[in-house]
């Protein structure tokens, strides 16, 4: 997952920040800023990245709020330009501002996600709204957005380069869908809703975060965990000590419905406890109960949307995607949704059969399937995943799978940085060189799951790529793979392998960045658009020269036996039609819930969620949604909202373009060559459908996705 935080302005991310007091003295840099705050001049380290060995909690408040009356100051100077708007005097000042708050927030946005802590949390839900006022205070300044129409609507007179020409379209977008064609007194209005919504997606992002670590499941008896690795069972262990719970086990929730240990657990009750508290981690009609805050949410973007003039947010959402309406989404998802279930349903069949053979004497539950498919799994391909993970320990995987693939498609190769801090112990730095040796970017990897982490896995930039300002990228990818005990390897399962490709996918996005504004550069493209490049690169896990490179055992070093290596490629399509069912679940929860019409009550999150789910033949008791409305981190809180379907609009994308390569040979270096020139380094420079089809020849066709799925015949 590719996120960016919260509330874009003027060419950055903007986020909150935490507190501290000192004096102040005027700085020729910041202006009335702590000269020794370390964000008030760029960092000194390469590629200035962040030097966590200066920063402390209390620099992060001083710096964003002086960084917001900075960028205050610097929209009302462009407005209020005398002369007449020009690009350069316009849109160029425009990316040129904000350099302190673009500082900040590229740190900030890390550690808040991370590396959090009770102060953090505090001030951003304090700061978000003057963020969301700030944001307001840019997009609906009139005069600011008159010099803007004047220059796009003259852009043809212009004889603008293409980045530049799309910069303008760029903008003038922006504003118009934030607002800025409204009366003074509908701004009025939308500015009370912006600043609502920024308060209620940071509240609910917190109260999130504190349901999941509420929500662990402790275990007094260590016979409940049969079935567990003697690894899994010591890292438990761990996290109970860690907790000061000595003697007993903790399961940590990861943020999906379904769970990691399901796998593993024979003990039906711990299955059952397992599930139900992640199901219902954030409805327990406790402090960290989210469904008034998501239903509130929900009434809030439908009334933006009807300001602006659109008939519900999804249709305001999408109209900077590639899909444009949510009627396409719609027709999209509607497409998958038969073969899907149908699968899933054939899938359940076979479990329910097993668990009668085995004289199970229940029916199938939610917490049954994955313990019972793997079981069927393993009958069917002779595969066991406890057979697998020893060839899959995650720094290994880093080395000779991630940056092995990388070097032998694009010539890129990886130092490990140890002299540049980190915000964490286990995180780790790598510097990026070109294929002609030139270094081109910062590498950082956080991949075990800590209490004070968001769940899931992301990527994002701390420094963003840019000619204009002299900078290149600094990355960042994280995940929450479980940490093992001390002196037990880090053992993880092929799909963590699958994750580990796709964020770094992400990360070429913005390491490959060469563009000159930064609100263009790299990744900050549609949501439809940015997860291609990810999924893409999961190919290259299964691609045969880069597999044999990197599934090696753990202890002795030895490739994985040919034989293991095609059960896991027999086994690939197996359980696709749950795997795909749960993901569809989500993306037209997403979607109902930001089609719903201006002027509705307060839902009743749980009945809506019924009934939507109802309404699209998505409702299969044993397949729960990837994740419930109630903890649906991506749409309320991450910027994906109407915008979920995005993941498999991607995977047509992706398995498209994927079968471009085997149409013509393959990996070869003049192909991935070409997917650099044309996908990976252009960023948002043009119409990201046209740069599709100027690479692909055509129109994104779904049958491969299909085939690769496994929900339709291959052709021979």
């Amino acid at each position: 997952m590719k996120i960016r935080s919260l509330i874009p302005l003027a060419g950055l991310v903007i986020l909150s920040a935490c507190g501290g007091n000192a004096k102040k003295q005027t700085n020729s840099d910041t202006g009335t800023m702590l000269s020794s705050n370390p964000f008030s001049a760029p960092s000194a380290l390469p590629f200035q990245a962040a030097d966590f060995t200066k920063i402390k909690t209390g620099d992060y408040k001083p710096a964003i709020e002086e960084g917001m009356k900075q960028q205050l100051s610097e929209i009302d100077k462009i407005a209020e330009n005398a002369e007449a708007p020009t690009f350069e005097n316009t849109f160029v000042a425009l990316e040129k501002s904000g350099a302190l708050l673009r500082r900040v927030n590229g740190v900030f946005g890390l550690v808040i996600q991370a590396n959090f802590n009770p102060e953090l949390q505090k001030v951003q839900e304090e700061v978000a709204p003057k963020l969301a006022a700030v944001s307001d205070a840019m997009f609906l300044n009139t005069k600011l957005f008159k010099r803007v129409e004047t220059i796009y609507n003259n852009r043809a007179q212009l004889k603008l380069d293409q980045e530049s020409n799309r910069l303008v379209e760029y903008y003038y977008q922006k504003f118009e869908l934030a607002g800025a064609k409204l009366s003074d007194a509908e701004k009025d209005s939308l500015k009370l809703l912006n600043k609502e919504e920024a308060t209620l997606m940071v509240k609910f992002s917190n109260q999130l975060s504190a349901s999941a670590k509420a929500g662990a499941v402790v275990i007094s008896d260590k016979a409940e965990l049969a079935g567990m690795s003697d690894g899994a069972i010591a890292s438990a262990a761990q996290d109970a000590k860690d907790a000061k719970m000595d003697g007993k086990w903790m399961l940590k929730l990861q943020n999906t419905t379904q769970q990691p240990a399901l796998q593993s657990l024979s003990v039906r009750a711990t299955r059952q406890k397992l599930f139900e508290a992640s199901w219902n981690r954030a409805e327990k009609n406790d402090s960290n109960d989210t469904r008034a805050i998501i239903s509130r949410i929900a009434q809030i973007r439908a009334s933006k949307a009807k300001l602006i003039g659109f008939a519900n947010f999804a249709s305001l959402q999408l109209q900077d995607q590639m899909a444009k309406k949510p009627e396409a989404v719609e027709n999209f998802l509607s497409k998958l949704v038969p073969a899907a279930t149908a699968k899933a349903k054939s899938e359940a069949a076979e479990i329910q059969a097993l668990i009668d053979k085995q004289k199970g004497g229940f029916k199938l539950e939610p917490w049954d399937w994955n313990f019972y498919s793997e079981q069927v799994r393993k009958a069917k391909f002779d595969i066991d995943e406890n057979q697998v993970k020893p060839y899959f320990e995650v720094f290994n995987v880093l080395q000779n799978g991630v940056f092995y693939a990388a070097n032998l498609m694009y010539g890129l190769t990886f130092k490990e940085r140890k002299d540049i801090p980190v915000y964490q112990e286990d995180v780790r730095v790598f510097e990026v060189f070109d294929k002609d040796s030139s270094s081109i970017a910062l590498f950082y990897c956080d991949y075990f799951k800590r209490d004070n982490k968001v769940g899931g896995a992301w990527m994002d930039n701390m420094v963003t790529q840019s000619k204009l300002l002299g900078t290149k990228p600094v990355i960042y990818n994280v995940c929450n793979f479980t940490k093992p005990a001390p002196g037990e390897p880090a053992l993880i399962s092929f799909d963590d392998v699958t994750t580990m490709f796709h964020e770094f996918g992400h990360g070429l996005h913005g390491i490959f960045a060469s563009q000159q504004y930064p609100s263009l550069s790299g990744t900050a493209t549609a949501r439809d658009f940015v997860e291609f490049p990810s999924q893409f690169n999961e190919h290259w896990a299964r691609d045969p020269q880069v597999f044999k490179h990197y599934a090696t055992h753990y202890k002795t070093g030895e490739v994985m036996p040919q034989d293991l290596v095609e059960k896991i490629k027999k086994a690939a399509t197996f359980n696709e039609g749950y795997a795909l069912t749960e993901i569809l679940a989500a993306a037209d929860l997403d979607m109902q819930w930001h089609t719903i019409a201006p002027g509705q009550p307060l839902q009743d999150v749980d009945k809506f969620e019924t009934e939507a789910l109802q309404k699209t033949h998505l409702d299969l008791h044993e397949v729960p949604s990837r994740y419930r409305s109630s903890y649906f981190l991506h749409i309320w809180s991450n910027g994906y909202s109407a915008g979920y379907y995005a993941y498999l609009w991607t995977e047509m994308l992706d398995d498209d373009a994927f079968a471009w390569f085997q149409e013509h040979g393959g990996p070869t270096r003049e192909n991935v060559q070409r997917f650099r020139d044309m996908i990976l380094s252009r960023g948002n420079t043009q119409d990201l459908a046209k740069m599709y089809n100027d690479f692909r020849g055509h129109e994104p066709n779904i049958e491969p996705m299909l085939i690769n799925r496994g929900l339709a015949p291959e052709k021979k």
